[in-house]
């Protein structure tokens, strides 16, 4: 057996590449020249002519992706240190290594949540795939769900629970205002034998925050799970799972915690992960299933098994957002986010415009609904803002489509520069529009 020197290898790994360049370059022939198999240009694999398609007229040149300030209500900016842990060198999914860095990830997502549940990781997939994932493990057929809609995710939950055979119960209340207390409790006593109450955290449909206070014992007292969404909210507004005892609670990557999409979090209770080992019923998704996700995970100790090819850069990504709030400690950023927030209402209140949500105390920090004012095309602001900026913001979404522009202060991007320039960029916008006249300021 030879050994061979770390410099030895890499001198062979140069040569290799050299070679293979040359030999691929002496085999490479155009597409046009081969056209007619009678030239016999190409006589080789792929490169004969017997192909019946041409590569598409698309450029083989590195991909550019021009910069923006993402200020929608999602994906939010990333921060340099967060784009730079995608470059790392992909590890394999089952590698010792990943598996550190996912145990890193798990630690920090319990921080995130404020819990010590066992059952907590990344799904691999939008938070669409958690939030499917968490219904799947979590509803049986003929289960009785009690689903808070005031804006389109609980309107999406409600399709959701219905398809995995759940008999929904729409609790609703007018788009722009939440649930109280005595709604929930009003709810659960109507319908005895409610196995899961589902609310929205933050509702960036509607820019709604909805108050967790009370509502987890609540259910239980009815014999009640409590299913949470905070897409919009994790690591961005105060969230404590297990002080409020919530139950099936999960995430996205791409909002507060300044990640790309793709690793979205989610973590089960005790009382959860019993409702999942009680199942009369097998999971209807095997991806889903977290009998079978949850040892690659290592949930619960168990020993390391395959169940898919993990999202490794994403995983990467994640855990960097994560340490960096970390970092900078929980309540520090659920304080800038709010500031951030206060900043903005004023600055839009200078300059004439309305939010959707009337009542302060409902307003979700992390996503602002503003109110269209009459005579603008709300496509219009929102397409200046791109073209002279490169700055998002999006329209409304479902029940507020057409009425409310909506304006994303997540993660990196909730810091005060980013604030002065969207109001700077909303006055130009505004005036381009006519709605402002040229002596109006921010």
């Amino acid at each position: 057996m030879h050994s061979f020197s770390r410099t030895t290898f890499l001198n062979l790994f140069v040569v290799c590449l050299a070679v293979g360049k040359a030999t691929a370059s002496s085999k490479i022939c155009s597409w046009e020249n081969n056209k007619d198999s009678s030239k016999g240009d190409c006589a080789d694999g792929m490169e004969s002519s017997k192909l019946k398609y041409a590569p598409p007229s698309i450029s083989t040149s590195p991909i550019e992706v021009p910069a923006k300030i993402l200020m929608g209500p999602g994906p939010s900016t990333p921060h340099p240190r967060v784009l730079q842990a995608g470059a790392a060198p992909l590890l394999g999914h089952m590698h010792p290594e990943f598996f550190r860095i996912m145990d890193d990830t798990q630690a920090w997502l319990r921080y995130g949540f404020q819990t010590s549940n066992t059952a907590t990781l990344a799904v691999s997939g939008t938070g669409h795939a958690a939030m499917e994932m968490a219904v799947a493990n979590t509803v049986e057929p003929g289960d009785q769900v009690i689903v808070g809609v005031n804006g389109i995710w609980g309107e999406r939950m409600t399709d959701i629970a219905a398809r995995f055979g759940a008999k929904v119960i729409p609790m609703e209340t007018k788009p722009g205002t939440v649930f109280s207390y005595e709604d929930v409790k009003a709810a659960l006593e109507k319908n005895p034998g409610t196995k899961i109450v589902f609310v929205v955290h933050g509702e960036s449909s509607t820019g709604t925050l909805q108050p967790l206070a009370g509502l987890g014992k609540l259910c239980h007292e009815q014999g009640a799970l409590l299913f949470v969404d905070t897409v919009c909210t994790l690591g961005g507004v105060p969230l404590n799972v297990d002080a409020d005892e919530l139950d099936i609670v999960y995430s996205g990557s791409q909002k507060c915690l300044g990640a790309p999409p793709g690793a979205s979090p989610l973590t089960l209770s005790d009382k959860a992960t019993a409702k999942l080992a009680a199942r009369k019923t097998k999971v209807q998704s095997y991806y889903f299933d977290l009998n079978e996700v949850g040892p690659y995970w290592g949930v619960g100790g168990a020993a390391r098994k395959y169940h898919h090819t993990g999202m490794v850069s994403n995983v990467y990504q994640l855990r960097e957002a994560l340490a960096m709030l970390a970092e900078e400690g929980l309540e520090a950023a659920w304080a800038r986010h709010q500031q951030m927030a206060d900043r903005l209402y004023e600055g839009l209140k200078q300059l004439g415009l309305e939010l959707f949500v009337e009542d302060p105390a409902a307003r979700l920090p992390t996503v602002t609904t503003i109110k269209v004012p009459k005579g603008v095309n709300w496509a219009d602001v929102p397409a200046f803002l791109m073209k002279k900026y490169k700055l998002e913001i999006a329209g409304g979404l479902g029940p507020t489509a057409g009425q409310v522009w909506r304006v994303g202060i997540m993660g990196f991007n909730a810091q005060p520069r980013n604030i002065e320039l969207l109001l700077v960029a909303l006055k130009d916008a505004l005036t381009h529009v006519g709605f402002l006249k040229d002596e109006k300021v921010v």
